[in-house]
């Protein structure tokens, strides 16, 4: 390999430069070269005729099929309380069971899996949503049963941050995503289940409401509850994505060009999980 010496001089001088960049401004880089290849990619996309990102509100119109009336937007579900929330969620399943939509492929979740674009989700599925904002592991696992008649192929978990938030223990979070999956496991045991990383929080740049929440909770309970998650993936034999090394700036806290408030996601953080879950299921994860 030639040595810096026999280099010219302004090049070794720019590589001993390169030498002295942090690794995470390295990696934030390449992050950021990732997402705009996506953009680009995304781009392309849109000029050409998709295969079927379908979603249980234009899956019907898509198959030629009667279903129920179009359920309300996201912003509409924002007036809803618990409740009315879950039993949207049940009517939307029930719909897409009786159908047998093909491949559905499930979100669950808080907020920040609520409001992924359905135009940015991977396509050739039917993805169904059923994540309510303010959700914690406890709400998520009471209302797994609202599955049990889908014919799930795939499902993507992202819970925890809540619960962290809120002040529920660890060990409580860890107990209830162990149960989540071991329901799931045993009413899909062919379906595919993928437990996502929590995503870091913004720190002292967040302009969340619960801001003072945020600053209560450090990075490092983040990044040791994140292990935890993924040792319970393991030991139940399911996938664990890790999302928080793309989302994670060097101070450990949420990069602010992915977030709108230090807590949710911007266009640009689901364009970085949505390059996360293409190459996942490019890699042959998917079934």
């Amino acid at each position: 390999m030639t040595s810096p010496r026999s280099l010219p001089p302004q090049l070794a001088s720019a590589l001993r430069r390169l030498e002295e960049v942090p690794l995470w401004v390295l990696l934030s880089l390449v992050l950021n070269g990732l997402l705009f290849i996506t953009v680009l990619v995304l781009f392309r996309q849109v000029h050409r005729p998709t295969h079927g990102v379908l979603s249980v509100a234009n899956a019907f119109a898509a198959d030629g099929l009667s279903g129920p009336a179009t359920p309300p937007t996201l912003g509409d579900r924002r007036t809803l309380d618990y409740q009315q929330w879950v039993a949207l969620l049940e009517a939307e399943a029930t719909a897409a069971a009786q159908a047998n939509l093909p491949r559905q492929t499930v979100l669950l979740g808080d907020s920040i899996s609520l409001w992924f674009p359905s135009s940015l989700l991977p396509g050739r599925r039917t993805w169904l949503n059923q994540a309510i904002s303010g959700e914690n592991s406890s709400g998520l696992l009471n209302r797994i049963i609202l599955l049990d008649q889908n014919p799930v192929e795939s499902v993507f978990i992202m819970i925890g941050i809540n619960d962290l938030i809120w002040g529920r223990s660890d060990a409580e979070l860890v107990g209830n995503l162990r149960a989540i999956i071991s329901r799931l496991r045993a009413q899909h045991p062919q379906a595919q289940i993928v437990v996502q990383s929590i995503l870091p929080h913004g720190g002292p740049s967040a302009t969340w409401e619960g801001r003072d929440r945020l600053l209560a909770l450090p990075p490092e309970r983040i990044v040791a509850v994140n292990a935890q998650l993924k040792q319970v993936a393991s030991e139940a034999g399911v996938e664990y994505l890790d999302l928080y090394p793309l989302f994670v700036d060097g101070e450990g806290f949420l990069r602010p060009d992915l977030s709108t408030d230090g807590l949710h996601l911007n266009a640009n953080g689901y364009l970085v999980w949505r390059s996360a879950l293409a190459f996942y299921n490019e890699a042959d994860h998917s079934r």
